[in-house]
């Protein structure tokens, strides 16, 4: 079974690969069976991708929600949410940017071990991850990210095309990009669908780490940091849905949010301080 699981991972990756080559050629040559084609590959990556953590979780009792197992669900996560605004939108040059971005976080996972011994965990950390709420918890922040980062291509789409425009410069890459509008529209939506999904996750992690009695849970630099992302992104929303401020205004701070994801990320494994640290031990 653990060859098997490897072959699927392996298999994911060159597939998203292959992918990326041909999103790369649809988007500058806009060929149709390109497209057709870098869907169908996507779409068996992804179903190799889910066979590889299906595997891996079958292996170890359960998926380890730590260190580079959360890379691989965060790839996971980032082509099933693009699937959904591909359906919705009908847009399919944002997987030129989201396809390669899984494909780079399966890559980083596998440098990080993906593929080795899951490593037991200190006797705190475990009994933290002992719960349902741990496994919804970070399901919910996994999906919110990929939602958080299809905004953030979509605002620096917007960017990029409001330069154009205001500079009155045109160019052919430019112009397979698509609409102001239609940009606008992809970065509101993933974020608004993404907000509410890592509310909750928040939420229960919060009761979780009190259900746990962790003292000085909220001085961790993980849970601040979290603090932190969802000021930026509750402040996008209120900023375009409450205050009706410019596309240009609330890419900037998508894109700060997107940023603030990526040290979260980043602090979480490789800053060892704080219980929320489980990235460094896997």
């Amino acid at each position: 079974m653990l060859q098997a699981q490897v072959i699927t991972f392996w298999l994911a990756i060159a597939l998203y690969a292959g992918a990326t080559v041909l999103y790369a050629y649809h988007f500058l040559s806009k060929v149709r069976s390109y497209s057709f084609y870098a869907t169908l590959l996507t779409g068996a990556g992804f179903l190799c991708n889910t066979a590889s953590i299906g595997l891996r979780s079958t292996i170890t009792h359960g998926t380890v929600l730590t260190g580079a197992n959360t890379l691989v669900l965060a790839a996971w996560a980032i082509v099933l949410v693009y699937f959904v605004v591909e359906h919705l939108i009908h847009l399919k040059v944002y997987g030129t940017v989201l396809v390669p971005l899984a494909l780079v976080l399966l890559l980083i996972a596998q440098l990080l071990g993906a593929g080795r011994a899951a490593v037991a965990l200190p006797p705190m950390e475990a009994a933290l991850l002992e719960s349902w709420r741990v496994a919804v918890h970070v399901a919910l922040i996994v999906f919110a990210n990929a939602g958080f980062a299809i905004g953030a291509a979509a605002s620096i789409t917007y960017l990029a095309l409001e330069a154009q425009l205001k500079g009155h410069r045109t160019s052919t890459l430019f112009r397979r990009l698509p609409s102001l509008a239609q940009t606008d529209l992809v970065a509101r939506r993933a974020i608004a669908w993404a907000f509410p999904a890592y509310t909750a996750g928040l939420v229960l992690g919060v009761l979780r780490a009190i259900e746990t009695d962790v003292a000085g849970w909220w001085a961790d630099p993980r849970v601040m940091m979290s603090g932190l992302v969802w000021v930026v992104f509750a402040l996008y929303l209120y900023l375009h849905y409450g205050r009706g401020v410019s596309g240009k205004t609330t890419a900037y701070i998508a894109i700060v949010g997107l940023v603030f994801v990526i040290a979260l990320s980043l602090t979480a494994r490789l800053v060892p301080m704080g219980f929320h640290v489980f990235g460094v031990a896997g």
